[in-house]
């Protein structure tokens, strides 16, 4: 059984938004909304060191695909619900608008769609991947920074955008790293999926 996730390594992400902006065309995703967000976290002093010795990087954030989603657990109707491939979906026949999910996500990454009413988020592009394809967010990478594959494979399995005529393997790819490295939004119980990669920088991704 899948476990699908992404991994978005913030050593190579340029903030330039083509993730963000290309969710929004291929879903579209209402002016005001978004399914995924590029934040910007610092520039901020070293530690211990003086300025002009700051550091400074880019923090992707959108549904997590929980292991434990509140979102599921407070929705009256059954909308909203955990999948075998791991992700988390909204069955929109089902959604009455009430936005219980909509509270209970600590990462403020559903809305109320005004004109359906019925909430939406990210789908990890559940139609894309369903055929072998990649997310959106993960192919129109230009960075190069964003990987996705099956958790129960192990990361170093996961893909990226294409490179020439292939995809490129998160393992062939990536410049060396430890375990320790490796982060995941605040855990409140939810159990967080998505991973980010952050090399020779204090972590902050809590702090959002």
């Amino acid at each position: 059984m899948a476990n699908y996730a992404l991994l978005t390594d913030l050593n190579r992400c340029v903030g330039c938004l083509a993730c963000s902006v290309a969710c929004k065309a291929l879903n579209n995703v209402p002016i005001g909304n978004y399914w995924n967000k590029v934040l910007r976290i610092g520039p901020n002093l070293k530690e211990g060191g003086q300025f002009p010795d700051v550091e400074m990087y880019f923090l992707v954030v959108q549904c997590q695909h929980c292991h434990k989603p509140q979102c599921v657990e407070v929705c009256p109707t059954g909308a909203s619900l955990k999948r075998e491939d791991g992700t988390v979906q909204i069955d929109k026949q089902k959604c009455i608008g009430c936005q219980f999910c909509v509270m209970a996500c600590p990462y403020n990454v559903r809305y109320l769609n005004l004109d359906e009413k019925v909430v939406e988020k990210c789908t990890l592009c559940e139609q894309t991947i369903a055929t072998g394809g990649l997310p959106q967010c993960v192919s129109q990478c230009g960075g190069m920074a964003r990987f996705f594959g099956d958790l129960e494979k192990g990361i170093e399995t996961f893909e990226g955008a294409e490179n020439g005529d292939k995809r490129i393997i998160f393992s062939d790819f990536a410049q060396p790293y430890s375990a320790d490295q490796i982060h995941t939004l605040p855990d409140v119980g939810n159990e967080p999926k998505h991973l980010y990669l952050l090399r020779n920088a204090k972590w902050q991704g809590g702090n959002q």
